[in-house]
């Protein structure tokens, strides 16, 4: 009794994580360049006494979808949409170098640009300050334009270019700062190819029904394990009974 009752109890404790998952995506459905989380029941053995052919179901994260969301035309200058494959290169709250496809940037008190999470925005020497401007545009490159107060609109200064960066996917891990980062603490090379879209943002890629149909499905899993654990306990009680009895 007790073997099953372990066996449904772990079954019942790794749906949770997978419930965790997509609870996790259905939360950003709506939030600018969110890449939803991809996690799948895997096989891992048993560790400690016993037959080496014992495994376990566990539910683990596999990555991220790579399909890119929807396109959201804003009209602010400050927006940008990362075309197809590709990252914003941002300076992760512990100084190292972090990657989004958040294109939602802001301009602080400072001049420095950010993005929504208050990361400076890098450029091709360093973190990005823009002067007190009559107009800002971003370039398709990611080249950034301004007009200086008091000046007409042909006085086009370039100040920076944002640093945009197309690692292998297999080298990317999603860090405790929703960043992505370079395995081992590296930094990517900037890449001429990517390409922005100003005036636009990238929404989520959450697919909410699909997210929605997991849920359920996972829901009646976890039904059927809890399930499984009061009949090992009714089991258990009938035999009790018999025993009594005896």
């Amino acid at each position: 009794m007790d073997r099953s009752v372990y066996v449904a109890m772990t079954g019942a404790t790794q749906i949770m994580r997978a419930q965790e998952a997509v609870s996790h995506n259905l939360a950003n459905a709506s939030t600018v360049g969110f890449k939803s989380e991809l996690s799948a029941f895997q096989s891992v053995p048993v560790l400690g006494q016993g037959a080496n052919s014992r495994i376990n179901a566990v539910a683990q994260g596999i990555g991220q979808s790579g399909v890119q969301g929807s396109s959201i035309t804003t009209g602010r200058p400050l927006d940008v949409a990362v075309r197809g494959a590709g990252w914003i290169a941002v300076q992760s709250p512990d100084g190292t170098e972090g990657y989004t496809r958040a294109g939602d940037l802001q301009l602080g008190p400072d001049g420095q640009l950010t993005d929504s999470r208050g990361n400076a925005v890098m450029g091709s020497s360093g973190a990005i300050t823009i002067p007190a401007s009559a107009e800002i545009s971003i370039g398709t490159d990611g080249t950034i334009s301004t007009v200086p107060l008091g000046q007409g609109p042909n006085s086009v200064t370039v100040l920076d270019r944002i640093r945009l960066v197309n690692p292998d996917p297999s080298q990317l891990t999603q860090g405790a700062d929703g960043l992505m980062h370079m395995a081992g603490g590296s930094t990517a090379d900037a890449d001429s190819t990517v390409t922005v879209a100003s005036g636009a943002l990238e929404g989520s890629n959450v697919n909410p029904s699909a997210e929605l149909v997991k849920m359920i499905a996972l829901s009646r899993q976890y039904d059927m394990q809890v399930k499984s654990i009061k009949s090992s306990e009714d089991n258990a009680d009938a035999a009790n009974k018999l025993l009594s009895a005896n």
